[in-house]
């Protein structure tokens, strides 16, 4: 007798949000040595969105997906967002020295 192979419904479970995203932010901002209107402006926006920048290092904010790209833009010699993966997978360290080489990347893990 055959069995009837139902299609299994995958479901997905939420993701978890990167617990050191605020604290890599917060790294990024203060080895590139600005302030947050000078991240803001960094980032493309005004002067009088660092109140943004402040949310997102204190977690209260989670930012959006072309936040996050243009902080990885920001932190590479290249400016193509290579560190991406680097902001929100917590096991990934930022580079020591930015604005970083990808030729040369070192994210070593923290675990």
């Amino acid at each position: 007798m055959r069995e009837e192979v139902t299609p299994s419904v995958r479901v997905f479970r939420q993701k978890k949000r990167p617990r050191r995203l605020p604290e890599k932010l917060l790294d990024i901002r203060m080895k590139l040595r600005l302030s947050q209107g000078g991240m803001s402006r960094r980032l493309g926006g005004e002067d009088s969105e660092r109140a943004y920048i402040s949310k997102y290092e204190r977690g209260i904010l989670e930012p959006p997906l072309v936040i996050l790209l243009e902080y990885a833009r920001a932190i590479s010699t290249t400016g193509r967002g290579e560190y991406l993966e680097v902001l929100i997978d917590d096991s990934l360290e930022i580079p020591p020295h930015l604005p970083a080489d990808p030729a040369k990347r070192d994210v070593r893990s923290s675990s």
